[in-house]
């Protein structure tokens, strides 16, 4: 049986099923989940991989066993979770391994009012309890269950409802015409946004919206420009306003303009920034660490305050917590609300582009003009063996330098000032990857400047 620490990420659970992830430990995880949260009720849901029907219903008789009732929602997206976590006030369980492939499979978790649960705020707990129980079980057995004896389970959905909160943050007899394509790779995108777009005036179009975990047209991780293909085609041939990308759990957007052109996620934190800061002046607004500069200079110009986090959803929930902070924004196309239970979701910030374009009646590539600044790298994942190690590595190098190969801060791995440009190198949260991001003033600058990085991780692992 593989041991829990290597499931257990920064703020969720995530690997191989079965090699990984199995039955049983998802039974002992939910007892875990019950000790920890003391509930009188926990929310269970799942996104559509074939695995997640097993894991959950174990996860549920583990928390039954403990006399603790479970709520199942059934097939959900994980923005969808969290507002019934905040709606009813309960824990929830939301199965997924987002954009990960098929044979994986995970689970994020979160207190009720939707408050994050990560290592420094319950996750460190429940890996310890779980860890503990699969031993005795491994030399006794597992207890027996009898169904006579477990908690209720309740069978309940609350997508009407969610679709309703969605569009509450627009308004809706602002909204005009407009044609939109959403690629919802086979994940849950396929079961939300009708419903949420069910009655706006928009002409929707869905691409692969069978819900299908083993994403049998592309996979379902719109940060890689190769899987924005098929939308970009499709906004050319029907003369699309926009373009929507959803990730596996359909938390995560990414946006494409009316010329096919992909949109970072720096650039709609910033737009969507610029929306809300006009809605609720003077506001706190958070962007993470490899947001473009772009970004916090939007806050201020719009007279927003702005501050900067950690990479992840338990981290920047907690700040908005103790900020009050409106918006969070995050590269990765992870938008944040104050007023979703300071939860992610990519369909609000669709929902609000869509509304400024019916306001503004502008396309998308003009209202995005002013914000293009820099230009970005993008992301750029190398499997190392020790990525932790290659960023303290290269941390060493440039503190020795002693200022001539710039001001680092260690925020969230290493980010590295360089005057016109910067840096961030860190390792992965949720897989054995280094992740590499660069921006710069221009495209010829920013190519020179990723080699030159590049060039020093390489001979940084040589040594």
């Amino acid at each position: 049986m593989t041991a829990l620490s290597n499931v257990f990420k920064a703020y969720d659970i995530r690997g191989v099923v079965p090699d990984e992830l199995n039955a049983l430990q998802f039974r002992a995880i939910g007892v875990a989940v019950a000790r920890f949260t003391r509930a009188a009720t926990v929310l269970v849901a799942r996104d559509m991989r074939e695995s997640g029907v097993e894991l959950a219903g174990a996860f549920a008789e583990g928390v039954r066993s403990e006399g603790v009732n479970v709520i199942d929602l059934g097939l959900a997206s994980t923005d969808l979770l969290y507002f019934a976590a905040g709606s009813l006030d309960a824990p929830g369980a939301m199965f997924t391994a987002s954009h990960n492939p098929a044979r994986y499979n995970g689970l994020k978790l979160c207190q009720a009012g939707a408050r994050p649960i990560g290592r420094d705020t319950g996750l460190n707990e429940i890996e310890a309890t779980a860890e503990s129980l699969l031993e005795a079980w491994a030399v006794n057995g597992p207890p027996a269950l009898d169904p006579s004896g477990l908690a209720p389970i309740e069978e309940r959905s609350v997508l009407d409802a969610y679709a309703e909160h969605v569009r509450s943050f627009v308004d809706v007899e602002a909204l005009r015409p407009l044609r939109v394509v959403a690629d919802t790779a086979n994940g849950m995108g396929g079961l939300i946004a009708p419903e949420v777009f069910d009655g706006l005036p928009f002409e929707l179009e869905i691409l692969f919206p069978d819900l299908d975990g083993n994403f049998p047209n592309h996979p379902a991780d719109p940060i890689q420009p190769e899987n924005l293909v098929d939308l970009q085609r499709a906004v050319l041939d029907t003369g699309a306003d926009i373009g929507l990308a959803f990730d596996g759990d359909a938390d995560r957007v990414f946006l494409v303009d009316e010329h096919a052109e992909p949109v970072s996620g720096s650039l709609t934190t910033a737009l969507v920034a610029s929306s809300l800061l006009d809605k609720h002046p003077g506001s706190t607004v958070l962007y993470n660490c490899i947001c473009s500069r772009v970004v916090p200079e939007v806050i201020a110009e719009r007279g927003g305050v702005g501050i900067r986090t950690r990479v992840g959803h338990s981290y920047i929930k907690q700040v908005m917590a103790d900020t009050g902070a409106v918006f969070g924004g995050e590269h990765s196309g992870h938008y944040y609300f104050r007023e979703n239970y300071r939860a992610d979701s990519g369909i609000i910030a669709a929902m609000l582009v869509l509304e400024l374009l019916s306001v503004t009646g502008k396309p998308l590539s003009e209202l995005l003009a002013p914000f293009e600044r820099y230009a970005a790298s993008g992301e750029i994942n190398t499997v190392v063996d020790d990525p932790a190690g290659a960023v303290e590595a290269m941390a060493a190098e440039v503190e020795a330098a002693g200022g001539a190969l710039g001001t680092a801060d260690r925020l969230d791995g290493l980010t590295v000032d360089r005057g016109d440009w910067w840096y961030n190198l860190r390792p992965s949260n949720t897989e054995p990857l280094l992740r590499l991001n660069v921006e710069a003033p221009d495209e010829v600058s920013c190519a020179r400047h990723v080699e030159e990085v590049e060039g020093a991780i390489a001979r940084l692992l040589r040594t």
